[in-house]
C-alpha cells in the first residue's frame, strides 16, 4: 500500500526534530485520510455490520433472546477490518521506506506512535459507534414475527451499543501496536486474526475457562450483551462470561500492551 501524502511540513516557529503533540497529529491525520483503504475499509465496517444485523433481524424467531446482541453480532467479523487499518498505518511506513523521513522529523518515536494511536483511536471510535447504532436500529427494524425492537431506554442496551463501538478502537488499536512490534504486513495481520478470531476457537475447544478472556468472546459475549448467558442443565461445559465492564477493562489491557510494546520496539529498533 502507497501513502500518498508525506509529513506536513513544521508551521512557522516550529523547527524540524521538535515538534510537539497536535503537530505529528496532524501530520498523522494528513497520512491517514490520505490512504484510499482508510475509507473503503470503514466503508465495508459499517455496510457489512448492517447487513449483517438485518440478516439476523429477519431470522429471529426467539423473543425472549438477547435482541440487541443479535443487532450487534456484525459488529464482531467487521472489527477485522479496523484491525487491518491499524495494522497498515505503521507497516505501510516501512514497506514505502517513509519511515525514515517520519522520523528524521520527529526523533521522539513514542510521540509518533502516540500521534498515530490517537488520530486512529478517534476516527476507528467514530466509525465504530456509527456502525453499531446503525446495525443496531437496522436489526430492530428487521425483527418480524411480532417480536418489538428493542430500544435505548431499556436496562444494558445503550452501554452495549456504546461498548461495541468502542471495541473498534480498541481492536484497530491492537493492530497498531501489532504492526509496530512486527513491521512486516502479512506477519502481523496473520497475528491479529490468529490471536483476536483463531485463537479463541482452539482456546474454546480446550479449556472453557480460558475461553472467556480472548478478545473476540470479550467482545461478543460481554461487550455487548444485555443479559447474562445462561446454560441448559444437561449441556456441555457452559462458559461463564466476564461482566461488561470487566471485559472492557481486560480488552483495554491487551491494546495498551501491545502499544507499550510496540512503542519500546519501535524506540529500540533501527527504522
Amino acid at each position: 500500500m502507497t501513502v500518498l501524502a508525506r509529513p506536513a511540513g513544521p508551521s512557522q516557529g516550529t523547527a524540524a526534530g521538535r515538534y510537539r503533540f497536535r503537530h505529528v497529529a496532524r501530520m498523522e491525520w494528513i497520512k491517514l485520510r490520505s490512504l484510499r483503504s482508510t475509507w473503503w475499509m470503514l466503508v465495508v465496517t459499517v455496510g457489512g455490520a448492517t447487513a449483517m444485523a438485518v440478516v439476523i433481524g429477519v431470522n429471529t424467531r426467539n423473543r425472549a433472546g438477547d435482541l440487541t446482541n443479535n443487532a450487534l453480532a456484525g459488529v464482531v467479523p467487521g472489527l477485522l477490518f479496523t484491525g487491518v487499518l491499524g495494522v497498515m498505518i505503521m507497516t505501510s511506513e516501512y514497506t514505502s521506506g517513509m519511515i525514515r523521513a517520519t522520523l528524521a522529523a520527529v526523533p521522539r518515536r513514542p510521540l509518533v506512535l502516540a500521534a498515530k494511536a490517537a488520530v486512529l483511536g478517534v476516527v476507528a471510535l467514530a466509525a465504530g459507534e456509527a456502525a453499531s447504532f446503525i446495525s443496531f436500529a437496522a436489526g430492530g427494524a428487521a425483527l418480524r414475527h411480532g417480536i418489538a425492537a428493542p430500544s435505548l431506554g431499556q436496562p444494558g442496551v445503550l452501554r452495549a451499543v456504546l461498548l461495541a463501538g468502542a471495541s473498534f478502537s480498541l481492536i484497530g488499536l491492537l493492530g497498531l501496536g501489532l504492526g509496530a512490534i512486527i513491521r512486516h504486513t502479512a506477519a502481523a495481520i496473520a497475528v491479529l486474526v490468529g490471536g483476536v478470531y483463531l485463537a479463541a476457537q482452539a482456546v474454546g475447544a480446550v479449556s472453557y475457562g480460558v475461553a472467556r478472556y480472548m478478545p473476540v468472546l470479550i467482545i461478543g459475549n460481554s461487550l455487548t450483551t444485555t443479559k447474562p448467558a445462561t446454560c441448559p442443565s444437561r449441556a456441555a461445559p457452559c462458559v461463564h462470561f466476564l461482566s461488561p465492564w470487566a471485559g472492557l477493562g481486560l480488552l483495554s489491557l491487551y491494546t495498551a500492551a501491545a502499544l507499550g510494546a510496540g512503542a519500546w520496539m519501535l524506540a529500540r529498533r533501527d527504522a
